[in-house]
């Protein structure tokens, strides 16, 4: 089922997020499929549960179709229940991010370079795994949303001034967008 997500303005994406009960499997199976179709429609790279409006730790990542500019990025999918930061690095970098909650705005943001990442798959299993490059990015960027946090919260003082009357316009709902979304 394709869920509808959630954009800049709904309190839903800043609300304190629990870890996801590993004993209701059926019900995570649901969220876990519900999301990856609700990806692959909106034609994103990453999404997280309060996206979509369920206040657990779980998020998706998919750099498949970001493969022709990341050819490392051809196989990478990610499903990660309760994921946890171990380690993150000194060094950072810039990229532009975007995201589907804040329909048509994007913005350069500093993040660390590589981080290790605790979390349980799809199946259950814990994984440890670090993640650099793009691959990093994403996660993370996901990550923030488990937090609370939004990219354009990330983002110099001046550039977000730059970017208000955008932000206001999605926080009123009198932004458009191309997939099943709400306020």
């Amino acid at each position: 089922m394709i869920l509808p997500i959630y954009l800049y303005g709904s309190e839903k994406l800043r609300a304190e997020n629990v870890d996801a009960d590993l004993q209701k499997k059926e019900e995570l199976a649901k969220l876990i499929s519900d999301m990856k179709e609700t990806l692959k429609e909106a034609d994103g790279c990453g999404l997280a549960a309060p996206q979509v409006g369920v206040n657990l730790r779980v998020v998706i990542v998919d750099g498949s179709d970001l493969s022709d500019t990341y050819d490392y990025l051809k196989d990478f999918r990610r499903t990660m229940i309760n994921p946890v930061v171990l380690e993150e690095s000194e060094q950072t970098c810039e990229y532009s991010e975007g995201c589907l909650s804040v329909p048509g705005i994007y913005a350069e943001v500093t993040r660390p370079s590589r981080i290790k990442v605790e979390y349980y798959n799809e199946d259950l299993e814990k994984v440890v795994e670090e993640f650099d490059r793009f691959a990093c990015r994403m996660v993370q960027h996901e990550l923030s949303h488990l937090e609370g946090s939004l990219f354009v919260d990330k983002v110099s003082p001046i550039r977000r001034k730059m970017i208000m009357r955008k932000l206001q316009a999605i926080s009123k709902g009198t932004v458009q967008t191309r997939y099943k979304s709400k306020k």
